[in-house]
């Protein structure tokens, strides 16, 4: 186990699309079944239930510029001590499966997504954790992995400025993928198995442990 000072303590609020949603709505605890859970579970074995509140603000189909939209409401309201940020994987996707949609290309991506970071870093005492996108399809070498480098690129570039923890969650599926022996992390090229979920989980708890000890 590890010592409780490497854990973060107080109010954790996770923002994001289906991955961090994970059927939430239809949950009593209103977690979900993904690696919001597991994160929570863990904290629970590790006796610290007590000292740690997990509220789940992921919804279904979101881009940057709807966590934009409801920013306020789902993460200045809720005035967190953590906040964990997953997004990126539809602002890709829409580009391969509606076309026609309006696109949020790299540059808009980047520029809404340091928008809304400074709006938490002044309205907020929150700690910053953000999540890499982690992959569309479990072909590395995919048309929407390759789409969504720069993506990747521009998390890792703000977690860098405004010192936040990166959860390198990309980088974690190309390395199991690599000696992957054909279990699925993924069900569709994108939401996850339990083995994606607890794969997300592992490299946050891992980070952010980490990163506080």
């Amino acid at each position: 186990m590890f010592a409780h000072k490497n854990l973060p303590v107080g109010k954790i609020v996770f923002i994001g699309d289906s991955i961090t949603d994970s059927g939430r709505k239809s949950d009593p605890e209103n977690l979900g079944h993904g690696y919001v859970r597991l994160i929570r579970d863990y904290y629970v074995s590790e006796g610290m239930s007590s000292q740690i509140e997990i509220c789940n603000r992921g919804v279904s189909g979101n881009r940057v510029t709807d966590l934009a939209t409801r920013w306020e409401r789902d993460v200045i309201n809720e005035k967190p001590d953590f906040l964990s940020v997953s997004i990126g994987i539809n602002d890709v996707w829409r580009q391969l499966d509606q076309p026609g949609k309006k696109q949020v290309l790299p540059d808009e991506f980047k520029e809404i997504y340091e928008q809304i970071i400074n709006k938490a870093i002044e309205k907020t005492t929150a700690r910053l954790i953000l999540m890499q996108p982690t992959v569309i399809e479990e072909d590395l070498q995919s048309e929407g992995n390759k789409k969504l480098v720069p993506y990747i690129n521009t998390v890792n570039e703000l977690a860098l400025k405004y010192h936040a923890i990166l959860v390198p969650a990309h980088q974690a599926f190309t390395e199991v993928l690599q000696i992957n022996e054909g279990i699925p992390l993924t069900t569709d090229g994108v939401h996850m198995t339990s083995t994606g979920n607890l794969l997300m989980a592992k490299s946050w708890i891992h980070s952010v442990t980490h990163s506080l000890g």
